[in-house]
């Protein structure tokens, strides 16, 4: 009955923002007619809603949708740059769970009364999203923490809601064709792993262990430390960091510290994570980006990261040295090295044109002058014409990228990423032909074959088994041996032939060299003629040998197999 209601409440929601046409599609009900508007206009010339409403949508119906919304914003392979503007505008500020609510949360995960775990704890969030929410506490040591919690019963809510979507998925994919070319049901099941990551706290503090490690020799970069007494899946406590958002830019610049040096320490930072370790974090938006009053900048909330492995990481590398040397035969190598493009299905002579056209206009630029966005929709309108379908880990570093640059132009920076990058890209492709780098890649490979090889006498016992069970049926069929039988034959029947062609000629000889004469024939040519009959079978003999014997000469001459 619950799940009934809510299917429901999201029918109301659809009808109320001028979905109803829709939401009688997906379920089955009656159709309706649209009321006249700009937005039936919009969905009558481009066959789908417009990209405000499907996000007022989203929004109304709660945190699984919002969330599903986020997702959708990155995959600006899949929708137009539209979408991907009004889905990058879901916001998850929500209002926070009653501090009852939480502190049953803290209580029942730490197995303490909440008196006896913190000194002192903020009732009133910090901030308060779809999911989860921030609150500020000190530890009994005396150090500031922030202590972020999963709301109360949100997996279960969210588990409904998938249900719900995987429902709707199916519906959209058998009767719209939309459904089909984003694969509808293939987002639902991306959503789906994802979403119970982030709802897992130990997840994010692994992911801040990591990036801690990864800067630690770093001076310019501070990682909050995890308390991991004080955390478990529904509960994270980590260092408070104080600051300034990166987007108070007069704040920075009156605390003494030039926002051009913080641009640049981020773009810096960003390299190191691509360049040097393949796992970035993926959402570096003003909010999670700390400038510290000691001039260094704080990554925090690390609930969206991504990794690179070392091949893509080389493709990655060789990409971006080859744009900033406007070497685009570098570019297209490594887009074809990563499976991004093919020979076969595209036409590589006019990909490279447009993508030197599109590349060209923004070389030589400071971040003043380039429009984050027009790069962004004309990198995808390449995407869409060529049919590329990107993988989710270079559709998050994309959005990084685009994040970067954009934190880098709000603080007036005129510093290029390529150009930041450029150094640590050359390093990472020198890092890959040094020897040692190689040796390990051989090993790694070797260690591979070797797990194979010892795979193959189980595999091959166990193909066998079955098949002697009756469990599977094996087939051999070996094309190169009917070429190989046909010529056996061939030989085979000359052979024959020539022995054919020895038996007339010695059965001849001996017939017509016999004194015995049986029945005789008397023949009156050029007078009378007696010929026996074994003169006629021995000169039969001889005849059929010398016909086969020329016919048998030919055929050698003509397969030249003298």
């Amino acid at each position: 009955m619950r799940e009934f209601w809510r299917l429901g409440k999201i029918v109301r929601i659809m009808t109320k923002h001028g979905l109803g046409d829709i939401a009688d599609r997906l379920f089955k009900r009656e159709a309706k007619t649209l009321v006249e508007s700009e937005e039936k206009r919009w969905a009558a010339k481009n066959g789908f809603p417009s990209p405000q409403r499907i996000r007022r949508v989203l929004e109304e119906l709660g945190p699984s949708f919002i969330k599903l919304g986020q997702l959708l914003s990155t995959r600006a392979d899949l929708f137009p740059p539209d979408y991907i503007e009004e889905f990058t505008k879901l916001q998850d500020q929500v209002p926070p769970v009653p501090f009852s609510d939480i502190k049953a949360v803290i209580q029942q995960d730490l197995r303490r009364p909440l008196e006896e775990i913190f000194a002192e704890f903020t009732p009133e969030s910090m901030a308060a999203a779809s999911v989860a929410q921030v609150h500020m506490a000190k530890l009994f040591s005396g150090e500031q923490v922030a202590v972020k919690i999963i709301r109360p019963d949100i997996d279960k809510e969210i588990r409904k809601d998938i249900r719900l979507m995987y429902a709707m998925a199916k519906r959209a994919e058998k009767i719209f064709e939309i459904g089909r070319v984003i694969g509808a049901i293939n987002l639902v099941k991306e959503f789906e792993r994802i979403i119970f990551k982030e709802l897992d706290m130990f997840i994010e503090a692994g992911n801040i262990e990591k990036f801690g490690n990864n800067f630690k020799a770093v001076d310019e970069i501070y990682i909050p430390k995890v308390h991991w007494s004080h955390t478990t899946k529904s509960v994270l406590t980590m260092e408070h960091i104080p600051g300034f958002k990166m987007d108070q830019v007069d704040a920075i610049r009156e605390h003494g510290i030039d926002p051009n040096d913080i641009a640049l320490i981020g773009l810096r930072s960003f390299s190191r994570q691509l360049m040097d370790f393949g796992f970035f974090h993926a959402d570096p938006h003003s909010g999670n980006t700390i400038v510290m009053y000691d001039g260094r900048v704080s990554l925090v909330d690390f609930g969206i990261t991504g990794y690179l492995d070392d091949e893509t990481m080389q493709h990655v590398a060789h990409i971006l040295l080859g744009y900033a040397e406007h070497d685009y035969d570098m570019v297209m190598d490594a887009l074809s090295g990563a499976g991004l493009i093919d020979d076969q299905t595209m036409d590589l002579k006019s990909f490279r044109r447009d993508l030197k056209d599109m590349s060209e206009p923004f070389y030589g630029r400071s971040l003043r002058t380039i429009s984050v966005k027009d790069v962004y929709n004309q990198a995808m309108d390449l995407v869409y014409k060529y049919k590329v379908r990107l993988p989710r880990n270079l559709l998050l570093l994309f959005k990084t990228f685009i994040q970067t640059e954009a934190l880098g132009k709000i603080l007036g920076s005129d510093a290029s990423l390529l150009e930041v990058t450029r150094p640590y890209a050359k390093k990472m492709i020198e890092r890959s032909y040094l020897s040692k780098n190689i040796l390990k890649n051989f090993q790694k490979d070797a260690i591979a074959m070797g797990s194979h090889i010892k795979l193959w006498p189980k595999f091959t016992h166990d193909i066998l088994k079955q098949t002697a069970e009756g469990r599977q049926r094996l087939e051999l069929e070996h094309s190169g041996f009917k070429e190989i039988s046909n010529q056996f034959m061939k030989g085979i029947n000359r052979l024959t032939i020539g022995l054919i062609i020895s038996a007339s000629l010695i059965a001849g000889a001996m017939v017509l060299n016999s004194s015995q004469k049986l029945i005789v024939f008397t023949v009156n040519l050029f007078g009378s003629q007696k010929i026996p009959l074994t003169a006629i079978l021995g000169m039969t003999g001889y005849v059929i040998a010398t016909v086969l014997g020329l016919w048998l000469i030919i055929m050698i001459f003509r397969n030249r197999k003298l």
